[in-house]
């Protein structure tokens, strides 16, 4: 089945109606009112990775201050909002990129440091898990195993959405004590494993739309937007392999 020409992902970041479209850029570079060079896959790999330092060093920073609960809370609240805004933007700010994964480091060391402390060594396995599982979908989506047609992009983005509306009511609910514990017992491994899948699906869904955007000439700077869509994708999966090891091993 062929892709569909307008279809977007369905990562927020990634989503907008006027990037990664066929025919969206005017003109290519090295023609007549060219403004910058189009983007390239080492583009794309060089800023994910920017970012994903950025976030493993604040992390670092975390787990070696000890920060609480409740900065781990505002770190994700934060992420939100930063994610929120970055999404919006017509051309997204290194900046702000740069800040939303500082933001998710915070949380990501906290909560690492904490799982760590009652499994030792999840998180060497949450990492290798996440590695593993981003290896192995970039070969079924470069083999052709895995296609992106529309009918699978609505299938996962309706998905998406109603598991991101599951979490969040859940975590409302918890303010209030109510609700379950995402980090224990047979409910939490399910809708662990299940955002592990999704996150794995949506991997694919940006490898298309990234693949498409070097395709249809995206300018240099809509790498910072391909980059910063990977680093959300991938930050959410690893916290769901940490979720799924760290019950698993209680």
């Amino acid at each position: 089945m062929e892709v569909s020409k307008d279809m977007r992902s369905s990562n927020p970041v990634l989503s907008r109606p006027d990037v990664f479209s066929r025919g969206g850029y005017a003109p290519a570079y090295g023609q007549p009112g060219a403004t910058s060079r189009p983007m390239t896959m080492n583009d794309v790999v060089e800023r994910t990775a920017a970012l994903l330092v950025v976030a493993m060093a604040t992390g670092a920073v975390a787990w070696v201050a000890n920060v609480g609960s409740g900065l781990a809370l505002a770190a994700v609240l934060g992420g939100l909002v930063l994610g929120m805004v970055t999404s919006l933007q017509r051309v997204v700010s290194p900046v702000l990129a740069f800040a939303y994964a500082a933001v998710e480091g915070v949380f990501l060391g906290a909560v690492s440091r904490w799982q760590e402390q009652l499994h030792p060594g999840v998180v060497v396995q949450a990492v290798a898990a996440t590695g593993v599982t981003f290896a192995v979908m970039l070969g079924l989506y470069r083999s052709g195993r895995v296609r992106v047609s529309p009918r699978f992009t609505k299938v996962v983005v309706g998905a998406g959405l109603g598991y991101l509306v599951l979490m969040l009511g859940n975590l409302l609910l918890q303010v209030f004590h109510h609700g379950f514990n995402p980090w224990s017992n047979g409910l939490g491994l399910l809708t662990g494993a299940v955002g592990a899948v999704l996150a794995s699906l949506y991997l694919t869904l940006d490898f298309d739309m990234v693949e498409r955007g070097i395709r249809s000439g995206a300018p240099e700077t809509e790498a910072w937007r391909a980059a910063f869509g990977l680093t959300v994708t991938l930050i959410w999966l690893y916290i769901e392999m940490l979720r799924i090891i760290s019950i698993l091993r209680d």
